[in-house]
């Protein structure tokens, strides 16, 4: 109900929640480093269990599980000055990752996610939702000319792009836009004045709603954006109007309001700096995306304005194809603290390595995968659902 198609196309999401546990952490100091086996017998990380996996995905997640990823912390400049932990403070640790279970669908995935994947958090995911903001808001405030133009011009191109370009990596392109909860009806009025003109339904809403409601372009509008979690009490309802390349697809209206903001590369950063902790998005990609079985899994990460005073925690988003900016949906790993090896004996080593493109898992072997990991970082990526990160 409330999406106008000038073509017909349908979108499936077949998720469900499950909550699953948490486990404490153990100073690596107190276990000897050396060549120890981290499969448990039985048991390889619930990867068997997960839908929508091809084989060789399966196999390599598997892998990581059965031999563990290696996190350093990051090399800080020494600040005497500071009372607040750093990283300094921080221990190497080998963490086997498995699957923390589905999450519902419904536009809150990267907070629903976030918060099983944290472990232990009391807060719920609208509440993330809503520090994720303010951290947002606290930092534009004292962010300079030069780096909120970066930041209007990043939100621009992710839910108000230029539909003169972008066709060359795009099939659908969409335009985000706000409208008030309480003006629906003037808006619903106004369409209707035009269609008594004889001006096409779908055409019609999307003049006034171009017109009348807030687009998607800048920090503030960002905010007001992300804020939208779906529910009653949200203040504004998000429309959403698709394009091809020929013209107008169609038009979202969500007139029952449930729509939620999908949680995108700006939001990971601030949920990162909120909890002082870095966040790696693991993401595996089929045979669609041209890839071979060793290069089909990596790991996006994000890391705090801040200093890193938290150990960190991963998200699991199934790659579609070369959309390599974002999938549709997260979903929580749980990061097992395990007996601490060397680091010949991971299956990957995070932290410093993987920042330098020379020492990582994406660009070793595939050069063409360096172009795809700088799309996806900095959010120009190949999706073509541009706010669905």
């Amino acid at each position: 109900m409330g999406k106008l198609l000038c073509d017909s196309t349908t979108v499936a999401e077949p998720f469900q929640g499950s909550p699953p546990a948490a486990l404490p952490w153990r100073d690596p100091k107190s276990e000897p480093i050396g060549a120890v086996d981290l499969v448990v017998p039985g048991f390889s990380g619930g990867w068997e269990d997960v839908v929508g996996l091809e084989d060789q995905q399966r196999r390599h997640l598997q892998r990581l599980h059965a031999k563990g990823v290696l996190w350093k912390p990051p090399e800080e400049e020494d600040d005497s000055s500071s009372s607040s932990p750093s990283s300094s403070a921080l221990r190497s640790v080998v963490f086997r990752l498995s699957h923390g279970g589905e999450v519902s669908a419904d536009g809150n995935c990267l907070f629903t996610a976030s918060r099983k994947a944290m472990g232990g958090e009391v807060v719920d995911a609208r509440e993330l939702r809503r520090r994720t903001v303010a951290r947002f808001l606290e930092d534009l405030g004292s962010a300079g000319v030069e780096e909120r133009e970066a930041i209007d011009d990043a939100i621009r191109h992710m839910y108000s792009p230029d539909l003169k370009n972008g066709w060359g990596i795009h099939v659908v392109q969409e335009v985000k836009l706000l409208a008030k909860k309480e003006d629906r009806f003037a808006l619903d009025s106004a369409i209707d004045e035009l269609i008594h003109l004889g001006m096409q339904r779908e055409m019609a809403a999307e003049s006034i709603y171009k017109e009348r409601c807030i687009p998607v372009n800048d920090g503030p509008s960002w905010a007001k954006y992300m804020l939208i979690s779906g529910s009653p009490d949200d203040e504004y309802d998000i429309i959403t109007l698709q394009y091809t390349e020929e013209g107008l697809l169609s038009v979202d209206e969500n007139r029952e309001g449930r729509a939620a903001a999908f949680g995108d590369d700006i939001a990971i950063e601030c949920l990162a700096t909120e909890f002082k902790r870095e966040i790696y998005v693991v993401q595996a990609h089929g045979s669609d995306a041209m890839v071979d079985e060793e290069n089909c899994v990596f790991f996006l990460p994000h890391r705090p304005r801040s200093q890193i005073t938290e150990l960190p925690f991963f998200l699991f988003m199934k790659g579609t194809g070369w959309c390599g900016a974002g999938a549709d949906h997260y979903e929580p790993l749980i990061a097992h603290p395990s007996t601490f090896v060397s680091q010949e004996k991971v299956a990957v080593v995070l932290g410093k390595y993987l920042q330098d493109p020379s020492r990582n898992l994406i660009t070793d072997k595939l050069p063409e995968r360096k172009l795809l990991f700088e799309l996806a970082i900095s959010g120009r990526g190949l999706s073509n659902a541009p706010g669905q990160l």
